[in-house]
């Protein structure tokens, strides 16, 4: 069988965010390593307030936070003085090991003139050997990723997803294989290698997996290892993602992923701390 599961997307709030999120849920908690999907589109209104708009300063510990850009794009700004725009169909990669602090607005230009913001970000659990790394930010744009061949608008960010097709250029903490963007009405073949669990999610649109059937929007597929072929019925937003779980105990609190209790009060203790460092917003362009 192709997929092992399909997994519809509910719909949750985070903050006044609206937000899509098939994983978790009430039935699966984690596909190892990815711990979290959410959807999130939305329209800026021109003239809105970017110090009030999208998610202020907040901490993360001992997991990757992934953002993968539709529209709108996203302005990130972190505690170890990274400040950067990603545009529409870039990736925002933080590999954030011991801790940071970030902050994600819509850009300047979004709040001023109105439009709409559509991502998805991802959690990726990182091994026990990376939690105290040093945190890494790595922004790429649209133009920075080769393109899937017959679709010029689906990006590799890394490993190499398509059966095939190009190497992304991202090289994380932990070994991830990822591409998104649009696909036109071409077939797209994903690969799922032996060992990992491959995710595809769809954001609209629809069409028909060989060895399954009919695939539609706002529904996460969990892949078997192997060669899946997509065929879109018309031009559909999607993303696909593939890794090796970490088969690792885990322990969640909020944004501190580590793998016991201790861990997590430590994480909780640093940040009151000030050892996550510190992001005052208000003093940046």
């Amino acid at each position: 069988m192709a997929v092992k599961r399909a997994i519809q997307a509910y719909e949750v709030m985070m903050g006044e965010h609206p937000l899509k999120q098939p994983l978790p849920t009430q039935q699966i908690q984690q596909i190892d390593p990815f711990l979290l999907i959410h959807h999130h589109a939305n329209f800026v209104e021109p003239g809105t307030d970017r110090w009030n708009a999208g998610v202020g300063p907040h901490p993360h510990r001992g997991f990757s936070p992934v953002t993968f850009m539709w529209e709108g794009g996203v302005q990130h700004r972190d505690s170890r003085g990274n400040n950067s725009v990603v545009d529409d169909g870039g990736v925002q990669w933080m590999d954030v090991g011991l801790g940071i602090i970030h902050s994600e607005r819509p850009p300047a230009a979004l709040c001023e003139n109105g439009g709409m913001q559509e991502i998805i970000q991802i959690w990726i659990n990182l091994p026990k050997a990376s939690k105290q790394m040093e945190p890494k930010y790595i922004p790429l744009q649209k133009n920075e990723m080769p393109e899937v061949p017959m679709h010029p608008d689906l990006r590799v960010s890394a490993g190499s997803p398509i059966a095939g097709g190009p190497m992304g250029p991202l090289k994380s903490a932990y070994p991830v294989s990822s591409v998104h963007g649009t696909s036109t009405t071409a077939e797209v073949a994903f690969e799922v290698k032996e060992g990992e669990n491959g995710l595809l999610y769809l954001l609209n649109g629809g069409g028909r997996l060989e060895g399954y059937g009919m695939v539609e929007e706002y529904f996460l597929y969990h892949l078997e290892p192997g060669v899946h072929v997509f065929h879109p019925s018309v031009a559909t937003k999607l993303l696909f993602v593939s890794a090796k779980p970490i088969q690792e105990k885990l322990e969640t609190y909020g944004p501190f992923v580590m793998n016991n209790q201790t861990e997590i009060m430590e994480a909780m203790r640093d940040y009151q701390m000030g050892k996550m460092g510190y992001l005052v917003e208000r003093d940046l362009p």
